[in-house]
């Protein structure tokens, strides 16, 4: 009898312990694939458009990417993308132990590497945050602050255990320092993953960037991973059955919702960036920013019509998305009669696009110009009656 009680014991602990490093495999795989997307994304959309000298191009998908005259901040927006393709990268290579006990050499020095680029992109993101500004309230500025910091204390502190040969302390440390520097992906996939479960926006709003979702995600993003990391150091340390397979069933579930806010975030997001990156046409939304700066909205908008009828399409892009960026951009600069005008351009080139209404229903709200804002919303869920954002605006707006 106790010779068998023994044996199931040996047998739920073997178990237990292979469920535990399967769950950490499984997540480790996720969150290599999702940092090699990002990498991959990051890296051919910014550095091609830097290499052909469009760095306006960076103003689709980072706000406040280019701004005209502001040589340093472009000069931090370049240290900050590539530091975070080479924290990506060397970063894997860091914690792969294969490497680590073969090529101890290549270990430290790429150690340093991934250390200096953890300080550049914390100094060079506090200083586009702060210094230029970005989307987000205070809050979200606090929570990214705090991150950088973070990143800065976990890279000295693994520094200091390598110099002293503490080798266990130190790896803790790395990992601790990969978490938070990981957060960009995180936040990313969470963000995502709450649009594809709500079908819309969750606990914040998509023209201001702010509510408190948002918030909570901005310190959630490296916090919650920190936090499971210090639980799992602690099933380490004190093993038993139980607590190994719930620690494994925990982080299986994590890295599912992971797995799902990558795969939403690169549909939305990094395909359309990949494809951007190689679309050699020239952006007419581009095209048209720099027309309204020099010779105001009416010369663009004739622009706009005599090269969308001239045969331009092999030169220009007049996909949808580009005018509703630029539309948005304006938004986001208050310039609501502009932004309408663009939108409404839009909606004339894409009339059975649900999502152009959309964007136009919100620039007659911000505008203040409710029946506009509930025509155009209801115009969008007539073309697409899925669209749950439309209903939450129409509610919004009180509309019968």
């Amino acid at each position: 009898m106790s010779t068998a009680v023994w044996t199931n014991r040996l047998e739920l602990n073997s178990v237990a312990d292979a469920a535990l490093k399967a769950a950490v495999r499984f997540w480790m795989v996720v969150v290599v694939i999702g940092q090699l997307l990002f990498a991959s994304t990051v890296a051919s959309f910014y550095g091609i458009a830097a290499l052909h000298g469009n760095l306006q191009a960076w103003n689709r998908f980072m706000a406040r990417g280019y701004v005209s005259g502001d040589t340093a901040g472009h000069v931090a927006v370049g240290v900050h993308i590539g530091s975070a393709v080479i924290i990506i990268l060397a970063g894997m290579l860091q914690l792969a132990p294969q490497i680590r006990n073969r090529f101890p050499a290549f270990h430290r020095w790429n150690g340093r590497l991934y250390l200096v680029s953890a300080f550049s992109i914390s100094l060079a993101g506090l200083f586009m945050m702060w210094m230029r500004g970005s989307a987000g309230d205070v809050w979200q500025h606090l929570g990214t602050s705090l991150m950088a910091v973070l990143i800065m204390l976990c890279a000295v502190m693994a520094a200091r255990y390598a110099i002293a040969r503490d080798f266990k302390t130190h790896r803790r440390w790395a990992l601790r320092l990969y978490l938070v520097v990981s957060a960009s992906l995180f936040i990313r996939a969470g963000i995502f993953l709450s649009l594809l479960v709500n079908r819309g926006p969750f606990g914040f709003d998509s023209t201001s960037f702010t509510g408190p979702f948002l918030t909570f995600i901005s310190f959630a993003q490296y916090l919650v991973p920190l936090a499971v990391l210090e639980l799992y150091f602690r099933v380490q340390e004190r093993p038993g059955t139980i607590r190994r397979m719930g620690m494994a069933a925990g982080l299986f579930v994590l890295s599912l919702g992971l797995a799902a806010g990558i795969f939403a975030v690169s549909i939305a997001v990094w395909v359309p960036e990949v494809k951007a990156a190689f679309d050699t046409r020239k952006p007419i939304g581009e095209t048209l920013s720099a027309t309204i700066a020099a010779r105001g909205m009416d010369t663009a908008v004739q622009q706009y019509h005599e090269l969308n009828t001239a045969g331009s399409a092999a030169a220009y892009n007049f996909d949808e998305n580009q005018l509703n960026t630029l539309g948005y951009t304006l938004l986001r600069e208050k310039k609501y009669a502009e932004a309408i005008r663009i939108f409404q351009l839009n909606v004339e080139a894409y009339p059975q696009s649900a999502n152009v209404y959309d964007s136009l229903g919100e620039g007659y709200m911000d505008a203040g110009d409710k029946v506009q804002a509930i025509a155009n919303y209801r115009k969008s869920l007539e073309l697409n009656p899925k669209n749950s954002g439309a209903v939450a605006m129409l509610q919004k707006l009180g509309a019968p």
